[in-house]
């Protein structure tokens, strides 16, 4: 499986982005979708997941701001990021779980940079 990340960029503080993953490859069946993030100098973090056909999990730093979703049918997640803060710098990666067998799928980042 191969996830292709887009969507970043540079934005202004209290603008918004949408992000963009989209997997591909021999794919069964994609249990969990989400996006995580790695700030310079701190450890890759999760941001968002979202199960197929479960609720979605937040990070508490971005409720109410961020959104995950994903379709299903073409295999792509997205997270529309609003009201974007300069905290939320850093380079965004997609990933893809498969529970049986267990296999964990990484795109490659995108960056995100939130500046004035």
């Amino acid at each position: 499986v191969q996830l292709q990340a887009s969507g970043g960029g540079l934005v202004q503080p209290g603008g918004s982005l949408r992000l963009s993953c989209a997997a591909s490859g021999s794919i069964v069946r994609i249990n969990v979708m989400g996006w995580y993030r790695q700030a310079p100098g701190n450890q890759r973090e999760l941001v968002a997941t979202i199960p197929s056909g479960g609720a979605a999990n937040y990070v508490d730093s971005v409720k109410g701001r961020f959104t995950i979703s994903r379709d299903n049918a073409k295999n792509t997640v997205y997270l529309q990021m609003t009201s974007l803060k300069p905290e939320d710098t850093a380079v965004y990666y997609c990933n893809a779980q498969v529970f049986f067998p267990y296999s964990n799928y990484w795109g490659q980042g995108t960056q995100v940079t939130v500046s004035s």
